[in-house]
This record gives C-alpha cells, sequence and structure tokens, in this order.
C-alpha cells in the first residue's frame, strides 16, 4: 500500500471551518460561504476570521472557489486531511450497534445468509453502495492433522488448517502401519509443521524419514490446493439507490465499474488482504492518486477475519460527498461482527469440513 499522503498541517480553528465545510458540503453539494458559517452557532469568531481562514485553507489546497460563487468547496485534499481525523475517531451509538446485531443475529446462522445481511446493513446504515466478498484463505497453513488406521495399508488422514478448514484424504501406505504408530507419528508432525505453510513444510520434509516425508508432502500438497481458491462470492447492495446521487453520468458509470469488473475489484481487495497491509479501515478518496479510473468516487473499506485464516473484506463506495463518518463507523463495526462470528464458526471444525477421497 502507498504511504499516507503528507497534508500540511492546520490550527484547531481551520480543522474546524473545514470540517462544517466538509459536513455542510456533503448534505447539499453546493458552494459554502462565509456567511453561513459565521451564522452557525458554534462559530464565536467574527466574519472576517471567517473569510481570512477560508482563504488560507484555499492556499493549502484545501478549498477551492468556483467560478460561479463566493462560496467555497472542499477539494479532495480537504476531504482526505478531514478523514484522517475521523479513521480512529468515529464510532456508532449504543443504540445503532444494537439494532445492527440483532439484525445480523436474526439471519440464518449460515455464513452465506451472514455475508448477504451485512451487505444490506453496511449499504443501508452509510447510504452507500456495499461489498462483502466471501471469506477465503491467503495462504494455507497447517493447524492439526490425524492419522487412522482403516485396513491394511490404507489410512485415512485429517488435515485441519488454521481457519477451521478440514480436508480428509485417503492414503494408501507402502505397508500396514499400526494405529500406535500412526498416532505418534501424527503427533511428532503436528509439532514440527505447527502453523507452516506448504512450502515450509516442503523444506522440513528434506530432514525427515521416508513414512515422515511421504505423509508431510501429502499433506503440503493439500495446502496448496486449498490457498489457490479464489475468491467464489461478492455479495452487493444499494447501488440502486444512490445512482441519482452522483454528479453526472461519468462518476455513476465508475460507481457501476466496481461491481461489473471483477478484476478491477479483486485487485482493490487483493491490496487489503496483502499480508504486509497492517492499516484497518481504508479510505480512497477520488482514486488517491492510483486509480485513476475512480476519480469521483470513494471508498472505504476493510479486512474481516483473521490474517492466518479465514478473511474476506468489505467496504461501502459512493460520491467523494460520502459521509465519511458513518461510513467508516460502520464499516468497522460489521467487520468487526464478521470476525467474531468466523471465530465461532471454526471453534466447530466439522461444519466446514471438505472431503477429498
Amino acid at each position: 500500500m502507498d504511504h499516507p499522503e503528507q497534508l500540511p498541517a492546520l490550527t484547531r480553528r481551520q480543522e474546524e471551518l473545514l470540517a462544517m465545510i466538509v459536513r455542510a458540503y456533503s448534505e447539499n453539494p453546493e458552494p459554502v460561504s462565509s456567511k453561513y458559517l459565521a451564522e452557525q452557532p458554534n462559530v464565536t469568531f467574527s466574519s472576517a476570521t471567517v473569510r481570512n481562514e477560508m482563504a488560507h485553507l484555499e492556499e493549502l489546497g484545501y478549498l477551492t472557489a468556483p467560478h460561479t460563487s463566493a462560496g467555497r468547496i472542499p477539494t479532495t485534499k480537504g476531504f482526505r486531511y478531514f478523514v484522517r481525523g475521523l479513521i480512529e475517531r468515529a464510532t456508532l451509538d449504543d443504540v445503532e450497534q444494537e439494532i445492527m446485531t440483532q439484525k445480523l443475529n436474526a439471519a440464518p446462522n449460515a455464513l452465506d445468509q451472514w455475508m448477504r445481511q451485512a451487505a444490506t446493513l453496511l449499504a443501508r446504515n452509510s447510504a452507500s453502495a456495499s461489498i462483502v466478498t466471501s471469506p477465503s484463505v491467503e495462504q494455507s497453513r497447517f493447524k492439526h492433522m490425524e492419522l487412522i488406521n482403516i485396513q491394511g495399508r490404507l489410512t485415512l488422514m485429517v488435515l485441519v488448517l488454521q481457519g477451521g478448514v478440514v480436508h480428509q484424504r485417503m492414503l494408501n501406505l507402502a505397508e500396514p502401519i499400526p494405529q500406535a504408530r500412526l498416532s505418534e507419528l501424527a503427533d511428532r508432525l503436528n509439532r514440527i509443521c505447527a502453523d507452516l505453510n506448504a512450502a515450509q513444510m516442503l523444506v522440513k520434509a528434506r530432514q525427515m524419514s521416508e513414512l515422515e516425508r511421504e505423509v508431510t508432502e501429502i499433506a503440503a500438497e493439500v495446502l496448496q490446493r486449498s490457498g489457490s481458491q479464489p475468491i467464489q462470492t461478492v455479495y452487493q447492495d444499494g447501488l440502486s439507490d444512490i445512482i441519482k446521487n452522483f454528479p453526472d453520468q461519468d462518476a455513476a458509470q465508475q460507481a457501476v465499474r466496481v461491481y461489473e469488473e471483477p478484476a478491477f475489484l479483486d485487485l482493490l481487495v487483493r491490496e487489503v488482504l496483502d499480508p504486509d497491509n497492517h492499516m484497518g479501515v481504508q479510505v480512497i478518496i477520488a482514486g488517491d492518486g492510483r486509480y485513476e479510473e475512480l476519480n469521483q468516487l470513494s471508498i472505504v473499506i476493510s479486512r474481516y477475519g483473521e490474517r492466518s485464516g479465514l478473511s474476506g473484506a468489505l467496504g461501502v463506495f459512493g460520491p467523494t460527498t460520502l459521509n465519511y463518518g458513518r461510513a467508516i463507523s460502520t464499516v468497522r463495526f460489521i467487520a468487526g461482527k464478521i470476525t467474531d462470528k468466523l471465530a465461532d464458526l471454526t471453534e466447530r471444525p466439522a461444519a466446514n469440513s471438505e472431503n477429498n477421497e
């Protein structure tokens, strides 16, 4: 991920005025006048001071003045400064949190239904369009193995991955192995391979005995296949409700592109899920100089789940006049709820088992 833009610091008064302008413009996308600001009940300084501060904010690049108006509107730089102060502070009130928790809990216990409900709540609560990707394992890691003698040389390997996914593989060993020895072998491999990925397991296998190496290589093959599975599903909601809020057809088409071009969405999600990306909620305003094709959109996006297990991405997007406080707080809250749900489900790994005979 790119480093955040370095923005010139503002005084507290300038920050307060910028925040008022951003909020006013987000509610009604018209230039904001100094007269309007001076009349606000929480403004205690003179109209002349307001005008001077607005002029300074314009010089710094946080505001701009349309030719046809004496008012000012926020620039993308102004939005970014405003949002930077919201990233950690924005929260939902207790009543909103309780309502959304109840709606999530009212959904059927199947994860698919939870994801659909999450997409709906994201869109409704932030008045924007939403995306939620199905969970996947970015890089599968070994958690636990059991080896069970079936008959003669036939042995069942039960392989549990980090995140709770279970694979079963029938092994045809070179010779019959008693159950006691199979259990000892599984215990030894559980210690050696704990939390390793497939490549790391293959390195360890080089120093193993023939039987240990055979079982470890098969387990590594299962991990490789599991980790290569692409994101299967994207849950979406809200675009049709907000399409009228975009300033023109080009901006609306940019929003549609987020939904309709899987390759672009996959690129965005992979950035969020990159193991080297340790950011929480991220806000991309007008493409942030990286996505020219999104220069009229704002996206608020976050990871959910655990880095070493099942995880995915969720977010909302809309015009740059997005209500950033609600969007950030809603995305953060829903990400936390889905993370908790996944943790609960993966405590019962049998529910996620896949048979690979």
